[in-house]
């Protein structure tokens, strides 16, 4: 029996609706996200947020770095398509030095950074004249000298927010020599300084032992410097955006992190376990 044109064409359009539909599952699962994290630890917390994302039909690929100037820069240049190792305060100084348009889109980790020391057993035993290693980027440089001023051991000058230097000092009452060192350096020179200043990820490569030579550390309430998956700010409304972070802010990736880095690091979304 011959069909009448009409109806042919209505059969046709169907079949062409279905084949898309039935198409669209395939496309889904041949998505691929370009992520950039700091090599480390960090891979195996990646290692499940990528098996919870193929769930979703996404696959993610990781490119580590060793350089935290990288990532942000692989992205803005459409070499990634997310990164994940920054907090705000650092990726507020990397545009303005830089003109990024990049955004956060969804919370990973809180790393609170800690003041080390392998010749004394407490802040009050720091001798005059100390020489304490910090960080020398701009955001980790100040949230170091914010954490000494915490702890007494200096006072910055009023109103020089997230982002001081070694010239805000306005009291140094022990006279602490400030020792301005790579964020990949200044925990493996800690035997040489009597503390250092040492995000939580570099203390690890840098065999120091937490907390056993820890100090002091910063408050985990109310910290501004949790990290973030960050975007181009064009992809902040896209649909895989959504769905990378969901695979990210699952109990399996919180295990992962209290697990790799020995409880040093916490899960900073709403909501996540913290043990």
């Amino acid at each position: 029996m011959k069909l009448k044109a009409p109806i042919k064409t209505a059969l046709f359009s169907a079949l062409i609706a279905l084949g898309i539909a039935s198409a669209q599952p395939a496309l889904a699962a041949d998505k691929t996200i370009r992520v950039g994290i700091m090599s480390g630890e960090d891979e195996d917390v990646w290692r499940a947020v990528a098996a919870n994302a193929a769930k979703q039909g996404i696959k993610v690929k990781v490119t580590t770095f060793s350089d935290y100037t990288q990532p942000n820069e692989a992205l803005a240049q459409h070499d990634l398509d997310a990164n994940s190792f920054q907090h705000k305060p650092y990726l507020d100084a990397q545009i303005n030095a830089r003109h990024y348009d990049i955004v956060p889109v969804g919370f990973t980790y809180v790393q609170p950074i800690g003041l080390y020391s392998r010749k004394v057993k407490s802040v009050a035993e720091l001798p005059q004249n100390a020489a304490i290693g910090v960080p020398n980027d701009p955001s980790n440089e100040g949230r170091a000298l914010l954490l000494l001023q915490a702890n007494g051991i200096i006072k910055l000058r009023e109103g020089v927010g997230q982002l001081p230097t070694a010239r805000d000092i306005a009291s140094n009452p022990k006279h602490v020599q400030i020792k301005e060192l790579d964020a990949g350096i200044v925990g493996r020179a800690i035997g040489d300084l009597d503390a250092a200043v040492v995000n939580t990820d570099w203390a690890i490569k840098a065999g120091i032992k937490i907390p056993q030579e820890r100090i002091a550390q910063e408050s985990v309430n109310g910290n501004p410097y949790r990290n973030f998956i960050a975007v181009n700010a064009k992809d902040a409304q896209a649909p895989w955006v959504k769905t990378l972070v969901q695979s990210y802010q699952q109990a399996n990736v919180a295990s992962a992190i209290l697990t790799v880095y020995h409880g040093a690091t916490l899960p900073a979304w709403d909501g996540a376990p913290q043990h």
